[in-house]
C-alpha cells in the first residue's frame, strides 16, 4: 500500500507525465491515477472525505505480472532477501530491510530510481558510501526513508539530476549547504526527521514544487497546544516560485516574521500552505498574500500560543478552491469569509475560545463540508444543529469545550452524518438530543466525560441507530 500523493511525485520525478496546456503535472498524474483505477489495475484503499484515492495498492497477481515483465526486460529490481541478483542496466531497484544483499562489484550506471524501504540494520551506514561510489550520476530518485541515516551521505549533494530527495523518519538533523546543488530538485521530503531549519542555500532549488519539513510530537496530550514542528525560513522564500506544498514554515523566525509572510503571496502555484507561530501583528500582511493564492486548497494556521490572537479579519477575498482549513489560536470573532468557501470539505477550529459567535451558524451552510473538528473552539454552553443544515457532513469531533452543557440536533439536519466523536466535555450530563434523526449514524465514541452522563447511556441509548458505541476503550458492536 502506498500514499497516492508519494506515488505522483515518483512518477513526476521519473519524467512519466506530460505536460498538458492549463493543468499542473500533479493535475495529470492523479488523471492517470484514476484512469488506472477505473480500469482495475490499481485498487482503492482510502480516499478522502471529498472522494479522492488517498492510499492505493495494486493486486497480488498484477503485481506479480508487472514485476515478472518489467525484470525480463532488465529495467528493474526488488530485493528482499539475500542474494538476489539484477542486470547491470537495471534502471529502478528497491531494496528491502536490509543491505546485506547489494552486489557490491554490481554497476550502477543506467539506475534512475533508488528505494529503500525499512532499512534499519548497522549495515546502513557502512555499505552507504559504496551504494554512492559515483556510479549513480543519472539517478532521479532517491527515497531513503525510515532508514537509520543521520547525517546526508556527501555523495548524495553530488547526485546533479536528482529530482526526488526523501529522508523522511529518518535521524538526520541537519541539511548540508551543498543541497544547494541539487538544481533539479522537485521534491524534498524531510518529515519525521530532526530538521528545524534550512540553510540558506535552499533558494537555489528554484524548480522545488514540493517541500515537506515537520513532526508531530506524538508524545503530547489531545491537550497539549504545540503538537507541529515547522522549520525556520532561511532566506527569500518567494525565490521558490514553483513551490505547490509549504509544510510547516515558522512565521516569527524571519526577520521579525513580517517579511516571511509579505513574501508568501509570490509563491502563487501553493496548493498547500502550513504556517506556525503567527503573531497577531502579521494577521493582516498574511490576509493580504493569501488573497494572491488562487489555487490554495489546504491550509493550516496555527499562533505561537494559546492565547496569540489569529486576526483573518481583513482577509476580503478568500481562495475559492480551499478544501481543508485549520486554525489553531484565538479567535475575537469567527471569519467572515469562511462561509463563502462552498468547495470547503474538512474545518478544524481548535483553541478558538469563541465566546458569543456560535461556529455552526456560519457553517451549516457550506455545501461541501464533510468534516468538523472543533477543539476548545467555543466557550458557549449550547450547540444547536438547525434543521437543513449541514447537508453533507459525515463526521463531527467536539473536544474539550469546557462551557457546553447541551448539544440539540433538530430533525433534517446533518443526513449523512456517520460518526460522532466527543472527548473531555465534562459538564455535558445527556447524549446530544435528536440522534434519533439521524438515520445513517454508525458511530459514537465518548471518553473523558462526566460520570452522570455515562451512568445514562445504558438506558438511554438507541442501539438500532447505532453500530458501533465506544466508551473510553470499551467498544460494544450492536448487529
Amino acid at each position: 500500500m502506498i500514499e497516492c500523493m508519494r506515488l505522483i511525485r515518483l512518477w513526476i520525478a521519473e519524467g512519466f507525465i506530460e505536460v498538458r496546456e492549463g493543468r499542473t503535472l500533479e493535475e495529470v498524474a492523479e488523471g492517470y491515477l484514476n484512469d488506472l483505477v477505473n480500469r482495475s489495475l490499481i485498487q482503492v484503499a482510502e480516499r478522502t472525505t471529498y472522494g479522492r484515492v488517498k492510499m492505493c495498492r495494486i493486486h497480488d497477481l498484477i503485481r506479480e505480472i508487472f514485476v515478472s515483465k518489467s525484470k525480463e526486460q532488465g529495467i528493474i529490481a526488488i530485493t528482499i532477501g539475500s542474494n538476489t541478483k539484477w542486470p547491470e542496466s537495471v534502471r529502478r531497484l528497491s531494496i528491502h530491510n536490509t543491505l546485506e544483499n547489494v552486489q557490491q562489484s554490481r554497476s550502477f550506471s543506467q539506475l534512475r530510481s533508488l528505494l529503500l524501504f525499512e532499512v534499519i540494520d548497522p549495515l546502513c551506514k557502512s555499505l552507504m558510501p559504496m551504494l554512492f561510489n559515483g556510479c549513480l550520476r543519472l539517478l532521479k530518485v532517491l527515497d531513503l526513508r525510515g532508514t537509520s541515516l543521520e547525517t546526508v551521505p556527501n555523495e548524495v549533494v553530488k547526485l546533479f539530476y536528482l529530482r526526488y530527495l526523501s529522508l523522511r523518519g529518518t535521524n538526520v538533523k541537519m541539511l548540508p549547504k551543498s543541497i544547494g546543488n541539487l538544481r533539479k530538485l522537485e521534491t524534498l521530503d524531510l518529515k519525521d526527521t530532526y530538521v528545524t531549519e534550512l540553510p540558506i542555500e535552499i533558494q537555489k532549488l528554484q524548480q522545488l514544487r514540493h517541500l515537506l519539513v515537520y513532526h508531530y510530537n506524538r508524545s503530547e496530550t489531545y491537550t497539549s497546544f504545540h503538537n507541529t514542528q515547522g522549520f525556520k525560513v532561511p532566506g527569500k522564500i518567494e525565490a521558490l516560485l514553483s513551490l505547490q506544498k509549504l509544510c510547516y514554515i515558522e512565521a516569527n523566525h524571519f526577520r521579525g516574521g513580517l517579511n516571511m509572510v509579505e513574501e508568501l503571496g509570490r509563491l502563487t502555484q501553493l496548493r498547500r500552505l502550513g504556517i506556525e507561530k503567527l503573531t497577531r501583528e502579521n494577521g493582516m500582511a498574511l490576509c493580504s498574500s493569501i488573497a494572491k493564492l488562487r489555487n490554495l486548497q489546504s491550509l493550516s494556521i496555527t499562533s505561537t500560543k494559546e492565547d496569540e490572537i489569529i486576526d483573518l479579519q481583513s482577509l476580503s477575498s478568500a481562495p475559492q478552491f480551499l478544501r481543508t482549513l485549520v486554525l489553531q489560536g484565538r479567535l475575537e470573532q469567527f471569519p467572515c469569509w469562511i462561509r463563502s468557501l462552498h468547495s470547503l470539505d474538512k474545518v478544524m477550529l481548535m483553541w478558538s475560545q469563541l465566546k458569543y459567535d456560535e461556529p455552526l451558524q456560519s457553517l451549516q451552510d457550506l455545501p461541501n463540508l464533510s468534516n468538523i473538528y472543533l477543539k476548545q473552539a467555543y466557550d458557549g454552553e449550547e450547540l444547536c444543529f438547525k434543521a437543513g443544515g449541514f447537508q453533507r457532513l459525515k463526521k463531527l469531533w467536539l473536544v474539550s469545550l469546557k462551557g457546553l452543557r447541551c448539544v440539540t440536533m433538530e430533525k433534517g439536519t446533518m443526513p449523512h452524518l456517520e460518526e460522532i466523536n466527543i472527548r473531555d466535555c465534562k459538564l455535558m450530563e445527556q447524549l446530544p438530543s435528536g440522534t434519533e434523526h439521524l438515520t445513517n449514524l454508525e458511530y459514537l465514541s465518548l471518553g473523558d466525560m462526566s460520570d452522570k452522563l455515562l451512568t445514562r447511556i445504558e438506558r438511554e441509548i438507541a442501539p438500532q441507530l447505532l453500530r458501533t458505541l465506544v466508551l473510553e476503550g470499551y467498544l460494544e458492536k450492536f448487529s
